[in-house]
């Protein structure tokens, strides 16, 4: 496993610093930064302007600072409490992140933001000024930035934009934004960061963070043991304005090596959870979690790290070792940001090459790490910064490999779809021999032709086994995030469902098992089914088939095929059909007025469901078979209808 792990080493190459480099010598930083600067700088807390053909927004996070100083102050840990966005003043507002997630149901958390940044947004939001600036910047290239809590402001009003602007053209491309934060506190949850993950939306968050900047690593901590005074502190100190509120700011520094310890202790605790990745173990610290990408900088260069775990521990990795001179104080380690993005593109054109004596590398990919580290100010050679060099070398080459492992995984799962393929081409065969006399779904419930059926429950079976191995790796986290947004394998598992759960309505109803469980859509149907009906409704495609008969035939009314469908588009067109054979043979013997009469309007409507069906030609060949049992319920359904009573009722 070693030499294997060290082959994949040697034909790799660690890239970060590089990216870094080219981040930091593009004039994106600086214009960012500019834009932070006029923001502090104005009374609204938001500016922005056009550059190069770029729109920059800049967000200023002094007016939440001081509407937050006294309760700040006085020890209230409640400013930065997570605030779910599923309520009804921001559901609408982002949309998108709130909707439910695949395994939202067994992880039981909720998309959540810090509770002062979102107020902020909110109150801002709801300014004429500020959507008047969305309508004008909608359709350009925008770079949301800002300073401290001005980024978490901007992260979420980055994530607005995104949120109406991938409802407005569903099948459109992201729009060109960027959010480029400053020493920003962590905004969201666990949830949020996986969220974001699954809309793909990572790689349009770009967060800068100083090698001992306390306060993107302060929320790491748990709430009830953060001084809140200090993120708040650090803000206003940065304002123009703040002579006039000296009141409020406070001395930092009085604390220092508590508060060093402190974030140290906790955010050491959450890099070491991200490494285990114990699903059952309880999350440390506080209930916040890196997304997107960070950018680790120091007086040495900048190291992009777009892995959420590898971001926790390049975090606690830099924070933990010696500081520069001249920043070991915390207001000057959250202040450097104008420095840095000046003097690291300088830095760079002095010094490209790593010194021989610091890279005893093996591979390309070792030297890569050691520049890496560099970039990140963690000197391997330097003995006070050993011990962190060691283990952030050893967290880099792990996020690595974890980063890439579920594309590998996905890439694995093909390879086996490809050799599971046979299987569901056995059930097509198997539908074709039976399409002209009772259709497929009947000859498996009456066990038609022993070996046939034997051969087909068989294929069933295995292919029910792959998908739920399929779903089980999606729990675990073992394949990407936006998995079930692949059109490969949103179409593959849609073709598996209409192929194949019309077999499981079989079994069931043959078992008996609808007398004895109930209805087979509440009772008894898999739960990767409904999955697979919501992967389907959220890659946009109409008729999603979620055992709701007049959504299927609503959107078989607008599109008329020219020939029967190779499958029937509703998955659960069986089983109402059985249930339609079940009212019809209730309804002959009903001697109640009224209770006909519901029995009546139930089996009018599914008549009218049906009805649009087969007239837009969505229903395969074998349901209009002359023994299927859709068949049958027409027959049944037009002598009920000759009835004395019945026609009295209908009409």
């Amino acid at each position: 496993m070693d030499d294997a792990a060290g082959e994949e080493e040697a034909s790799m190459f660690e890239t970060s610093h590089v990216l870094g480099a080219l981040l930091a010598s593009s004039p994106l930083l600086a214009r960012a930064w500019d834009r932070c600067a006029a923001a502090d700088a104005a009374a609204s807390g938001l500016v922005h302007g056009e550059d190069g053909g770029t729109v920059y927004v800049g967000f200023s996070g002094a007016p939440a600072a001081l509407s937050a100083a006294g309760a700040a102050v006085a020890g209230g840990g409640g400013v930065f409490a997570p605030v779910g966005l599923g309520g009804d003043a921001t559901r609408r507002m982002f949309a998108p992140l709130v909707a439910a997630e695949p395994d939202a149901a067994a992880v039981g958390e909720q998309v959540a933001v810090q509770a002062l940044a979102l107020q902020c947004f909110l109150k801002l939001w709801g300014s004429p000024d500020f959507q008047i600036l969305l309508d004008q910047i909608r359709g350009k290239a925008v770079v949301f930035t800002g300073h401290s809590l001005g980024g978490a402001i901007a992260a979420l009003a980055a994530l607005h934009y995104l949120c109406i602007s991938s409802s407005s053209s569903t099948f459109g491309p992201a729009p060109p934004v960027l959010c480029v934060t400053f020493g920003s506190p962590l905004l969201g949850t666990e949830a949020l960061s996986r969220a974001i993950l699954r809309e793909r939306w990572g790689g349009n968050f770009c967060h800068v963070v100083s090698q001992h900047d306390v306060v993107p690593r302060l929320l790491f901590c748990p709430l009830d043991a953060v001084p809140a005074r200090i993120i708040v502190e650090m803000q206003l100190r940065q304002w123009p304005a703040r002579t006039h509120h000296s009141g409020a700011v406070t001395a930092v520094t009085a604390d220092r090596d508590a508060l060093r310890q402190l974030i140290q202790t906790h955010v050491g605790a959450v890099a070491m959870e991200q490494k285990l990745a114990d699903p059952a173990a309880a999350p440390s610290g506080g209930p916040y979690r890196p997304f997107g990408t960070y950018v680790m900088c120091s007086p040495d260069g900048a190291v992009c790290v777009d892995n959420p775990a590898a971001a926790v521990q390049m975090l606690y990795a830099t924070f933990a070792s010696r500081c520069a001179p001249g920043l070991e104080s915390p207001e000057a380690a959250h202040s450097c940001y104008g420095d840095l993005v000046l003097k690291i593109p300088q830095h760079l054109l002095v010094k490209r090459v790593l010194r021989a004596a610091d890279a005893p590398a093996a591979s390309n990919y070792d030297a890569g790490v050691s520049l890496a580290l560099e970039a990140s100010g963690i000197h391997a050679m330097v003995r006070a910064h050993a011990t962190e060099a060691s283990t952030a070398r050893q967290w880099l080459k792990m996020s690595r490999r974890a980063g890439r492992r579920p594309s590998l995984n996905c890439a694995q799962l093909a390879t086996k779809l490809g050799r599971i393929t046979p299987c569901r081409a056995q059930i097509e065969w198997y539908k074709a021999l039976f399409d002209g006399e009772l259709g497929y779904y009947d000859a498996f419930k009456q066990r038609r032709s022993p070996k046939k059926f034997s051969k087909a429950n068989m294929y069933r079976i295995k292919l029910g086994q792959f998908w739920d191995g399929v779903l089980a790796m999606l729990d675990a986290g073992q394949l990407p995030h936006d998995f079930h947004r692949r059109a490969k394998w949103v179409n593959a598992a849609r073709f598996y469902q209409l192929l194949v759960e019309p077999l499981d309505i079989a079994d069931y109803h043959r078992r008996n098992l609808h007398r004895t469980r109930g209805r087979y859509a509440t009772h008894g149907r898999e739960r990767r089914y409904e999955l697979f009906d919501r992967w389907w409704q959220e890659k946009g495609c109409a008729g999603a088939g979620v055992c709701r008969g007049g959504d299927v035939a609503a959107s078989a009314s607008r599109r008329r095929r020219s020939k029967y469908a190779g499958l029937t588009q509703d998955p659960c067109f069986w089983a109402r059909v059985e249930e339609a054979r079940e009212q019809a043979e209730s309804a002959r013997g009903e001697r109640d007025a009224a209770k006909l009469a519901m029995k009546l309007e139930e089996l009018r409507e599914f008549e009218h469901y049906s009805g649009e069906l087969v007239a837009s030609r969505e229903v395969s060949v074998d349901v209009l078979a002359p023994q299927s049992s859709y068949t049958l319920w027409v027959e049944e359904w037009n002598q009920l209808k000759l009835r004395d009573e019945v026609r009295t009722i209908l009409l």
